[in-house]
């Protein structure tokens, strides 16, 4: 669901910015403002009302006109020349006075550039605006190895013969009748979306000639110039002493309220992207990305890297290739249960339960259970069928073999992408130290490997004893679940006899249907419940251990989270699919909790109808409750804050706010940045796969909801959140091995579920070895005669206990009183010589179940590791093309720099002397 549509390029002429088109701006330095450092009004300009209009956004051409209009649009300086970089927000009445002064004047000694503001509804709130003038930017983009286009890319295509070009001709010729891929975005009408097909190599200022630059303001886009100036404002003091440093720690001590990039001008506008084009990229995301009429097109990732960072962009590509690779799979589970439905007339089990009016099924409760004929469950037998057939077991080992092709492919997808964003030989730096870390443990010093410098160190035992305390505490939260998981069996015990003696003859007929129905829907309202106290806990655990970094909390938090989130998620599903019904024993001896409540059976259909509603209704309302949440919440809060704006400042006064103040009344990213996002696709790839020979259509409902999470996330980020730090990323981090385990347990839970709560091995057993083929090698429906006779057990109802005996005595059904009634299980009659014992067919059917288990597990298993083995990580066209750039560049650089010597050499004979072009 990706395609890499490259966003407004650095080295082209055309750019939608809100700097003007082709305009000769002046290549003056910008003076830093040398004045002192004070949290008065020196710097201090009051809120103007000002505008950010589309129109003020596009510039016309001409050299005056530019600062003018920049001076309106809420992007730039009061001058009109110096962008807005990035924005500091705090209030005057804050205590924090001191650290603040000295911060703003260390960040003055760095070269930047820094004006103030009030806000025009909060004179207490004070904006900071900040402006990287060239040098600032061109000394620390080589400090941070940023990497710059230098050159265009030459493509050479392999050699043509006669006979190939003719029939590249007739295929382009019959190509023209075929309709246009719809898919694709249109870059006739959107010629904004271009490919960036220039090589880059780290930015150098003694090679700057090297590097294709049309214009300085704009060769460093808005994305990396706000990461250049957070770069620099991580490591400026703000107090006297080794750790006093770093913006993160003034916005944790509260010295600044907030810290963010500026979007870039409004995302909507009056006039058409097709006939006037995009206003700005913000504009051009909404319009070919984050709008609902786009919901069928690829994402331009390009354009998405570009404004977001390649953080943000890898998440959309992954999502958007789960997405894409989800449609095969909907395909073939929308197929299988296509094939229960077309089959359902020839299943001659269901035929044999509709037409069984002969045969009384035992009470499922005490006391209050009536007998029940088993045709009355004809329904539940064929909704069993849709997804319990012969093509489940196919659909099961599918799925597993999809889940290792879909990461395989991942990986070779990201291979892509790391290559075409620049990040294969990118590294991470070396991370700094959390404050909270830093303060535990600053007595304890020992030399950093790498940086050769002293840093805090935590000692083994410390961090050992710490780890058994987060896992104690991990361990007593999954037993909450597990009692939260027995809580809703006791309810399920219960209320199966409430219901059997409701006077609704709907509810009363129907007990198990509306007893499983209700306890799913409580089981959800604890699982929302729990979330909310397990990311409490979760946090708690995390700041307990101290990770020493911020990636390695953020990895602990998250491991911890989805560890309580997946148990809390799949727990209800786990006693469903192999516990409900397998321990209840037997009429006249059923197994008790506490020795008071009997457990519950299955329906007489089978145990898959129950396993099939808990999927059902706790997928579609978490994605329900997920998408409302991500999306409503947003909107009601900034509804909100622009309702309390109108209220002070009454609503026939209309206020253009400027777009720091427009951003600032947005909500900030998520404080764990793409957490929640990335853990809702992996709960949901856990369903998608774990249970899915149980419920097929899985993977069509999760295709469906990523189609509509894709749009609402797009939106969230372009309209409802301010605009996140673009940061780097070269993969999607620890979640790439939560999803390989997962694959894995899906494996583990599909072949018991196959084996265990199916009716497949059963079936099988008796068509091969009791059913009428016994012995011919087949099992087509009619060896399936007699099926459901055999697969049941004769009970005497004179030998039930006192507390199980049925207040009925089903003469309603012959007229006289029953005395003998039916239940699932292969188990001896009554009048043999040990009443109730297993009959031979069960150890049969239990020995071919852990059969098909090992077979299927390790068939399966073999089936995964071949592809990985087969598929590479690398593509080999790819290999060539980083081998072919590798070798273009080292030749372009030699010959850029052997073209400038030749250039000085003939300069210095022209003049006779030595002169040198900066900008050749």
């Amino acid at each position: 669901m990706e395609a890499s549509s490259s966003g407004i390029t650095d080295g082209k002429t055309k750019i939608f910015h809100p700097v003007a088109k082709d305009v000769n701006i002046l290549f003056d330095e910008l003076e830093a403002v040398n004045s002192p450092c004070k949290d008065d009004d020196s710097l201090l300009h009051p809120g103007n009302l000002t505008s950010t209009s589309d129109d003020a956004s596009r510039l016309e051409a001409g050299g005056e006109a530019v600062p003018e209009r920049n001076k309106s649009n809420g992007l730039y300086f009061r001058d009109g020349k110096g962008r807005i970089d990035y924005i500091l927000v705090y209030r005057k009445s804050n205590p924090q006075t001191e650290k603040r002064e000295v911060f703003e004047r260390n960040i003055r000694a760095e070269g930047l550039q820094m004006e103030k503001e009030s806000s025009l509804i909060n004179s207490d709130i004070i904006f900071v605006k900040l402006h990287a003038p060239w040098e600032v930017l061109g000394r620390y983009a080589e400090q941070m190895n940023v990497r710059m286009p230098f050159r265009r890319k030459i493509y050479y295509l392999p050699r043509r013969y006669k006979f190939m070009s003719r029939i590249d001709k007739q295929i382009s010729r019959f190509r023209r009748w075929l309709p246009k891929k719809p898919m694709r975005l249109d870059k006739e009408t959107l010629p904004d979306l271009e490919e960036n097909d220039c090589y880059t190599a780290p930015f150098s200022q003694q090679r700057i000639h090297h590097f294709i630059i049309h214009n300085k303001d704009t060769f460093f886009n808005n994305a990396t110039r706000s990461r250049i100036v957070h770069h620099i404002l991580q490591r400026i003091k703000y107090e006297e002493g080794k750790n006093k440093i770093g913006l993160n720690r003034l916005l944790t001590n509260g010295s600044y309220e907030a810290a963010f990039p500026l979007h870039e001008g409004s995302y909507r506008s009056k006039n058409s992207i097709r006939t006037h084009g995009a206003v700005n990229h913000r504009h051009l995301l909404y319009e070919c990305w984050a709008s609902w009429g786009v919901w069928y097109k690829y994402q331009p990732l390009d354009l998405v890297r570009r404004y977001f960072g390649e953080k943000i962009g890898l998440y959309f590509a992954w999502l958007g290739w789960y997405t894409g690779m989800l449609f095969p799979a909907a395909f073939i589970g929308l197929f299988v249960f296509l094939y229960g439905v077309t089959t359902l007339d020839h299943c001659q089990v269901s035929k044999e339960v509709c037409q069984a009016t002969d045969i009384i099924m035992c009470p499922v409760c005490d006391k209050y259970c009536p007998f029940m004929r088993l045709s009355d469950s004809c329904v539940y037998a064929k909704v069993t069928h849709l997804f319990d057939n012969g093509a489940t077991v196919f659909f099961a080992v599918f799925m597993a073999v999809w889940a290792t092709v879909f990461l395989e492919f991942w990986k070779r997808r990201r291979a892509v992408i790391a290559y075409d964003w620049d990040l294969i030989d990118w590294e991470e730096e070396e991370e700094e130290i959390r404050p909270q870390f830093e303060a535990k443990y600053s007595k304890k010093e020992r030399m950093n490997p790498i940086s050769g410098k002293p840093e805090p160190y935590q000692a083994f035992a410390d961090k050992c004893s710490r780890l058994i305390v987060s896992a104690s505490g991990i361990f007593f939260m999954i037993c909450v679940v597990i009692a939260a998981v027995f809580g809703i069996v006791i309810y399920r015990v219960v209320t199966v006899s409430t219901f059997a003696a409701f006077k609704w003859a709907l509810i009363r007929n129907n007990s198990q249907v509306a007893t499983t129905g209700t306890a799913v829907c409580i089981n959800f309202c604890i699982i929302m419940l729990l979330n909310v106290l397990y990311e409490k806990v979760a946090l708690l655990l995390t700041n307990l251990e101290q990770p020493r970094t911020e990636s390695e909390w953020e990895n602990s938090f998250t491991l911890k989270m989805f560890l309580f989130q997946f148990v809390n998620l799949n727990s209800s599903t786990f006693y469903i699919a192999f516990f409900l019904g397998r321990f209840t024993g037997h009429p006249g001896a059923y197994l008790r909790l506490i020795n008071r409540w009997r457990l519950e059976e299955c329906h007489p259909s089978g145990c898959l109808i129950d396993l099939c509603m808990q999927m059902g209704i706790i997928m579609v309302l978490k994605q329900t409750w997920n998408n409302f949440m991500e999306l409503g919440y947003p909107l009601i809060q900034n509804w909100w804050t622009r309702r309390k704006v109108r209220q002070e400042h009454g609503p026939e006064r209309k206020i253009n706010f400027p777009q720091w103040e427009k951003d600032y009344n947005l909500q900030p990213m998520n404080a764990y940045g793409l957490f929640d996002e990335y853990l809702e696709m992996i709960l949901q790839f856990g369903f998608t796969t774990i249970f899915v020979a149980a419920f097929p259509l899985a993977p069509l409902l999760a295709l469906l909801n990523n189609i509509i999470e894709i749009r609402l996330d797009a939106y969230k980020f372009v309209t409802q959140w301010r605009r996140p730090l673009a940061s780097r990323a070269k993969d999607i981090g620890i979640w790439y091995g939560i999803l390989e385990g997962i694959g894995i347990l899906s494996v583990i839970t599909n072949a018991f579920v196959i084996a265990i709560t199916s009716d497949f091995i059963p079936r099988l057993v008796y068509a091969y070895k009791y059913g009428p083929c016994a012995g011919q090698g087949e099992a087509g429906q009619k060896c399936m005669v007699g099926y459901v006779n055999a697969s049941l057990s004769v009970f005497r109802i004179s030998d039930f206990e006192n507390r199980s005996e049925p207040e009925s005595d089903g003469s309603e059904f012959s007229g006289t009183p029953l005395k003998y009634c039916r239940y699932r299980d292969y188990r001896d009659p009554p009048h043999s010589l040990v009443p109730y014992g297993y009959t031979l067919q069960f150890w049969h059917v239990l020995a071919a179940r852990l059969a098909f288990i090992i077979v299927f597990e390790h068939l399966v298993f073999c089936i995964k590791h071949l592809i990985s083995y087969l598929i590479p990580d690398l593509p080999k066209d790819l290999r060539d093309r980083m081998r072919r750039e590798k070798y273009l560049i080292q030749e372009m650089m030699y010959e850029a720099e052997l073209e400038r010597l030749q250039k000085e050499r003939k300069e210095r004979k022209k003049n006779g002397k030595a002169h040198h072009n900066e900008w050749p």
